[in-house]
């Protein structure tokens, strides 16, 4: 998505530079393009909701266990409500390009409310996970905060080029972690944990960090043996 928004904002931008005739039949043009962008990210989204949803060990559309007296699987819970406000994204453009009487600065308000809420939910996404789980996440919420708040600027400075290439470009550089994030940490094996790659890389996180803010890591590792103390109880 972000490869294609650059490319829209610069077919945008050239059709406003010539000024020709043909611009009215272009908007009109571009007026179906959101249409079928909203499709698509309706359909992404969906697909999102329902492979967090039921996938083999997931919550099922179950979000509280009465039996146990517990939330179910709120890890996954929280990505289906990411992929949610990323779904009224795309209801949103629909209805600002079959609707006239719409703003089309609504479709860039929606956008930058899922991003922001993005954001918080990869900000409160790290309970009980590895260092290395826990450094990634803290990049990618200053990433997604950046990109909403350029969406949130161009409530305010619309058609302006260098603010729609900024967000586009900090939508690419997320996109881009996260392949990088699933290159590393996503394996084919199963043993996680004892895949050396990994381990080098997470060693290598917590050596800058001890270097940086020793404090943090002394307490996450308080927090660590707390919890080998308690599963050897």
């Amino acid at each position: 998505m972000g490869i294609w928004w650059t490319l829209k904002c610069i077919l945008k931008y050239v059709c406003r530079k010539h000024k020709r005739t043909s611009y009215f039949g272009s908007k009109a043009v571009f007026y179906r393009i959101d249409i079928v962008e909203g499709i698509v990210i309706i359909c992404m989204a969906v697909i999102g909701m329902l492979g967090e949803q039921f996938i083999p060990g997931g919550p099922h559309l179950s979000l509280y266990n009465y039996k146990e007296g517990q939330w179910v699987q709120l890890l996954g819970w929280h990505h289906t409500t990411m992929y949610f406000f990323f779904g009224l994204t795309g209801v949103m453009s629909i209805l600002c390009s079959t609707i006239r009487s719409l703003p089309t600065s609504l479709s860039k308000l929606m956008l930058s409310n899922a991003l922001f809420v993005e954001a918080f939910i990869f900000y409160n996404h790290t309970h009980g996970r590895e260092i290395l789980d826990i450094f990634v996440h803290q990049l990618l919420v200053l990433v997604i905060f950046l990109a909403g708040l350029t969406a949130f600027m161009e409530l305010f400075l619309r058609s302006n080029l260098t603010v729609e290439l900024l967000r586009t470009s900090f939508i690419l550089l997320q996109g881009s972690w996260f392949w990088q994030i699933g290159f590393l940490k996503v394996r084919f094996c199963t043993c996680f944990y004892k895949d050396p790659d990994t381990m080098f890389y997470d060693g290598l996180v917590k050596s800058r960090l001890n270097r940086t803010c020793p404090s943090e890591v002394g307490l996450l590792k308080n927090v660590e043996r707390e919890q080998e103390s308690e599963e050897e109880m």
